[in-house]
């Protein structure tokens, strides 16, 4: 059995890009971008107007009041304009590109409208609400950085950038095969003596989309060796990362390991000295990788947390490190002393400070759903106090 941190060790190890695909700027949001995104052009590809108002001459203004003959009204979208004659002005709008001899734009605010011409009562500040050419950026201009991910303000910049597709990190492929003769279908365990509803593959297929993985397939099996041995190898052909709950415990019907075909599977680690979730383990198939997580729903979405959550992330092009950004946080209420083992106790965040919740079960969901941080509880470490600073990472 091996520590948090050693199972962590190895398991970055592991969690590097699968290759890179080009997708739709519509359907990019999310994804982690593969390759520098340069600008196709300059922006402003010409010099526009950063307010509505007037284009004038500076000369034109140096005595005021002054009256400007409106020789042109130019709007957005408009393409090349004719150069801005002496005596007179531009009506101009927002974005609308300026005439060329206009040495700036005069507020609409400051201007009064007289038929056919404007009045300009005051000279101007020295603001000339001009955006320059290229002021943005200019074409070759390296906009985003490969690992980026691809949130709502990054895609502003590439739709800026005039690019339509983007390289990105493929998405890991996963399949989730949760196991259990208890388990039933929700909806349907109450009709069925015995039965439990399944519910922890649907919190391991949350965390995998959060954060990067595509679940093609999600399947309850029964603990028959011929049925796992089938979805096993369909898994292993299908997937990038198979991700089996349950079946691990020391039993006469634990196959989580056996399912697979002989010798496929290489495995990094089979135990991890924490609580919950000291089963959890991790291998390698050929191309595919494989991690069992614990049939208790609280053991398998804290583990999923630790392990799964930041192979999803390197192996979609983010940093690992980013799913494993413990921090401090101070103790709202005191805890009791850890164990031997490694604990991540489930707390909550309340009036900014910590606290663990009172149902620390390995198969409570109720609590499970309340919880919003783990706490992380060294072994053997002495109670805390209210006040004192424990590590904790969001949930």
């Amino acid at each position: 059995m091996i520590s948090l941190d050693e199972g962590l060790s190895r398991l970055l190890a592991q969690a590097r890009p699968l290759g890179d695909e080009p997708v739709g700027l519509e359907a990019a949001y999310g994804r982690v971008l593969a390759a520098p995104l340069s600008a196709r052009g300059d922006a402003p590809q010409a010099a526009v107007s950063a307010m509505d108002g007037y284009a004038v001459f500076d000369a034109d203004l140096a005595t005021t009041p002054a009256r400007l003959p409106i020789a042109a009204r130019i709007f957005a979208g408009a393409a090349d304009p004719a150069p801005l004659e002496p005596g007179t002005c531009a009506r101009i709008f927002t974005g609308a590109p300026v005439p060329p001899g206009a040495d700036r734009v005069v507020i609409q605010e400051q201007v009064r409208p007289d038929g056919d011409a404007a009045v300009f009562e005051a000279a101007p500040g020295a603001a000339r609400h001009i955006r320059a050419a290229g002021s943005d950026f200019k074409v070759g201009d390296v906009l985003l950085e490969p690992g980026r991910r691809l949130d709502a303000r990054a895609l502003v910049a590439a739709a800026a950038a005039d690019r339509d597709h983007l390289s990105v990190y493929r998405r890991p492929r996963v399949v989730i095969l949760g196991t259990g003769d208890e388990l039933a279908e929700p909806g349907r365990a109450l009709e069925t003596p015995g039965a439990i509803p399944e519910s922890v593959s649907f919190g391991v297929m949350g965390l995998a989309w959060a954060w990067g993985g595509q679940v093609i397939g999600r399947r309850r099996l029964p603990d028959e060796p011929a049925a796992l041995e089938v979805a096993a190898r369909q898994a292993l052909d299908d997937a990038d990362v198979v991700v089996v709950t349950g079946g691990a415990s020391v039993g006469e019907r634990d196959f989580a390991k056996s399912m697979f075909p002989d010798g496929a599977l290489d495995l990094i680690f089979a135990k991890v000295a924490i609580k919950p979730g000291k089963p959890v383990w991790f291998a390698r198939a050929g191309a595919r990788l494989v991690l069992g997580l614990p049939g208790n729903p609280t053991s398998a979405m804290v583990t999923g947390r630790l392990f799964l959550a930041p192979l999803l992330a390197g192996l979609s092009g983010r940093d690992p490190v980013e799913a494993l950004a413990w921090r401090e946080a101070v103790l709202g209420a005191p805890l009791k002393p850890a164990g031997d083992r490694e604990t991540l106790e489930r707390g909550r965040i309340l009036n900014g400070r910590v606290q663990a919740l009172s149902d620390q079960d390995s198969g409570a969901q109720r609590a499970l759903a309340a919880a919003d941080v783990l706490i992380r509880r060294y072994p053997s470490s002495p109670a805390a106090e209210v006040g004192e600073i424990v590590s904790v990472l969001d949930f």
